[in-house]
């Protein structure tokens, strides 16, 4: 499976982006699907997870309410909708997915991963 992030970039405190994730190379819906992210220093951070049937959605405290996670089986894409952001959240998103569950991602023992796109929050 391929991953590749697109929609990251610079918004100011408060605002919002969408990110997406592209998959190519396997059965798409056969496949958990989560983001990560990660600053210079630090390990990855969990961010969400989605079941393979989209039923099953995982957040982790820090965004819960902020950010909504979704998935176009039809168009073999996740995405990661931000809303309300701020300056922590600024670091590089990971893509990940696998074919175990969200167990797997959430655990960050995902199959594959994308190359991650950077979100910059200003203050």
């Amino acid at each position: 499976v391929q991953l590749v992030e697109s929609g990251g970039g610079l918004v100011q405190s408060g605002g919002s982006l969408r990110l997406s994730c592209a998959a190519s190379g396997r059965t798409f819906s056969n496949f958990a699907m989560g983001w990560f992210r990660q600053t210079p220093g630090k390990e990855r951070e969990f961010v969400g997870a989605i079941s393979s049937s989209g039923v099953n959605i995982y957040y982790a405290d820090s965004v819960k309410g902020r950010f909504t996670i979704s998935r176009g089986n039809a168009k073999n894409t996740v995405y990661l909708q931000m809303n309300s952001l701020k300056p922590e959240d600024t670091a590089v998103y990971y893509c990940a997915a696998d074919r175990g569950g969200t167990a797997n991602i959430r655990s960050a023992k995902a199959d594959y991963w994308g190359q991650g796109t950077q979100v910059t929050v200003s203050s």
